[in-house]
């Protein structure tokens, strides 16, 4: 015990002096980064890399995927054909009637009764969740079909019955090799995941023109590939919760591997898999906008053309029409989620008696669909029948801009000349060996050598490529618009944990602006504020407050109430409880809010190199007017790697608070 004993006693004083050492290696690594940045002209080396040495990465794609096109089109035209056949069924179903041609054989699909599909909703909604989810299936397809977009939404919707079952078999099978082998997921299935859910989508674009062609099967693909990555990650935490006492017992029962997982483990787990299915299904009609771009259609290329001709009517009744399809959804699928239930032995039982609901909505649609081929009020919505606010959002604009004209220009100069453009010099001419060196040093600070080696990397590729500065321009709108979000949205959550009634009043101010398409934001924005990084700033706080403000609330309501009480029996005052107590518990949740408010900064801003900004996101469209997949591969690849920079920094940060109170 003796020996023992100066070891232990050692060892914390060794850690007490390897803390202490490191104010004095920032203020070093500072210190080294500002001499960079003031000798740029000297050094010009470190500031920027240099054109001539440049690494050829675009051309390297470029060229690879020239050479796939030009081997491999066969293939990929083959499997375009075989998408092709469900996607146009659905199509003619839902939107538009179809000629399809089988084995030499025509035929057309019926679609069917815009009337018989609301019916169907209706009756889908009280069996998943009774009158009050039917009454709200009921007002958004009511809303759709009333305001003139029905075969908009349900173009957009065929595209999405089609895209999400195959999204969730895909992550379904990724996330049961993950959850079965530790190093597949660590080594392959993360890093896939990371870029799949950081890379733009806007990148996803030009490898599917190329390879599919401008076609809606193209925009499934492209769909399909955002919206996959959350089945995925929700599979293995499914799967990794199942108590271990239940696969025992499926073993102790006989059961084969196959058996013990598809017939227990699965089942045990659906909860948590609806939820992924739930995920898969917004972010499918998150893209629904982007791939219109290639093809798609729908509601997305209705609010595109708006955006384009700057109709702000037009542009928000057809985006407030993907919210409420939006919210029809995600209702349906949370409603049948929570439903479950145990499986109910009735195999002497008609069809009627096992699923009256299901018989009654296919009734419903076979006669109304029968009826709308004799009684065109059952064909097609009467467009006498229809609403339009329209001008009305025109006119709330013009009267903003002619009673306010001189203050939003007063700000938007104001903020423009004394903040925007400052920080975007410094930010463009920070050197991108100081960055490096930052950026190391706070990887080995939260992670260890591993994290500091990948950071570096990833760092060394944005320089390496030629585009440090279009990076850094990239990080200055992207780190300005996340400060705003969080310095307004954590106010905001903050607040709304304190009372139940404010939490009900900005709930679905939340949920509309997590449903609402980004290209909406930008549309009134750009009437008021014109083009430019002032209408991208606000236009990107806008879109990525929600994180803010749902993960500050969510942590401090998750605050055992025994330690806020064992706080005010110490005598700590309502400050000293909320400073002290609940905001250090609450502080890896918030930090969490902090890593999706960046990653929604850099999606969103993405979409707003389409208003003038100059960066990462000018490349990527640039690319994509070009057909030039190199090009906005890579720029899609470093926007990707800002964000993955950023969530494992956040996260090793979060991961050291958490240790810290236990």
């Amino acid at each position: 015990m003796s020996n023992l004993a100066p070891t232990a006693i050692a060892e914390p004083q060794a850690q007490a002096r390897r803390a202490s050492a490191w104010p004095l290696v920032w203020a070093l690594a500072l210190a080294f980064a500002l001499a960079l940045y003031l000798m740029r002209d000297q050094i010009p080396w470190a500031n920027a890399w240099p054109e001539s040495d440049a690494l050829p990465f675009a051309p390297w794609l470029s060229a690879m995927m020239a050479w796939l096109k030009v081997n491999f089109t066969w293939a990929t035209r083959a499997i375009a054909a075989v998408l092709d056949v469900p996607l146009e069924v659905t199509f003619g179903l839902l939107a538009k009637p179809t000629k399809l041609v089988l084995a030499g054989t025509s035929f057309m699909v019926p679609t069917l009764s815009w009337a018989g599909v609301i019916a169907a909703g209706i009756i889908a909604g009280h069996a998943a969740g009774g009158r009050r989810l039917a009454l709200l299936i009921a007002a958004c397809l009511g809303y759709i079909a009333l305001f003139g977009q029905w075969q908009s939404a349900m173009l957009s919707l065929a595209l999405i019955v089609i895209a999400v079952p195959l999204c969730v078999i895909v992550g379904l099978l990724l996330g049961i090799l993950a959850w079965r082998s530790p190093r597949i997921e660590k080594l392959a299935v993360t890093p896939l995941l990371d870029l799949m859910q950081t890379i733009p989508t806007f990148a996803y674009l030009i490898p599917m023109l190329i390879l599919f062609g401008n076609s809606p099967v193209s925009a499934m693909i492209a769909t399909s590939i955002f919206a996959t990555p959350p089945m995925v990650r929700a599979t293995m935490v499914a799967l990794s919760r199942v108590p271990a006492e239940i696969g025992d017992f499926a073993v102790m029962a006989g059961c084969t591997p196959r058996q013990r997982l598809w017939r227990v483990l699965i089942p045990t787990a659906r909860p948590m898999l609806m939820v992924g299915v739930n995920q898969v299904i917004m972010l499918a009609l998150n893209m629904v906008i982007i791939s219109s771009m290639i093809g798609a259609g729908g509601l997305g290329y209705d609010v595109l053309l708006a955006l384009r001709a700057l109709k702000i009517g037009q542009g928000m009744e057809a985006g407030l029409a993907i919210v409420v399809l939006a919210i029809a959804l995600d209702r349906l699928s949370q409603a049948f989620a929570s439903k479950g239930g145990a499986p109910v032995h009735h195999a002497q039982r008609s069809l009627l008696a096992r699923h009256p609901h299901l018989v009654l909505a296919l009734t419903v649609l076979l006669l109304t669909t029968l009826a709308s081929l004799v009684l065109p009020v059952f064909a097609k919505f009467p467009p006498g029948w229809t609403l339009s606010t329209a001008p009305w959002w025109k006119a709330a604009v013009d009267w903003i801009t002619v009673h306010f004209f001189d203050w939003i220009e007063a700000f938007r100069v104001a903020l423009l000349l004394y903040v925007l453009n400052p920080m975007r010099a410094f930010c463009e001419g920070f050197p991108w060996l100081g960055a490096l060196v930052l950026l190391a040093l706070a990887g080995y600070r939260l992670g260890g050598w591993r994290l500091a080696g990948l950071v570096g990397l990833l760092v060394l590729f944005c320089a390496s490529c030629g585009l440090w500065e279009k990076t850094m321009s990239t990080v200055y709108l992207c780190g300005v618009s996340a400060i705003i979000a969080l310095l307004i949205g954590i106010p905001i959550g903050v607040w709304a944990s304190r009372s139940d009634r404010v939490f009900g009043f900005i709930e679905p101010i939340v949920d509309t602006l997590q449903t609402l398409p980004s290209f909406c934001f930008i549309i009134p924005i750009v009437m008021l504020f014109r083009v430019g990084d002032v209408t991208a700033l606000i236009a990107t706080v806008s879109f990525a407050i929600v994180p803010a403000i749902r993960y500050t609330n969510h942590g401090l309501r998750q605050v055992p109430p025994t330690l806020i009480e064992a706080a005010k029996t110490a005598g700590c005052t309502r400050r000293q409880t909320f400073w002290r107590v609940q905001l250090p518990m609450a502080l890896p949740e918030v930090l969490l809010g902090l890593n999706q408010t960046i990653l929604l900064s850099l999606s969103m801003i993405i979409i707003c190199a389409m208003i003038g900004t100059r960066d990462l996101g000018q490349e990527v469209f640039i690319a994509l007017a070009k057909a030039d997949a190199g090009r906005g591969i890579v720029a899609g690849l470093a926007i990707a790697f800002i964000g993955i920079v950023a969530d494992r920094l956040i996260g090793g940060a979060s991961a050291a608070a958490r240790k810290r109170l236990g």
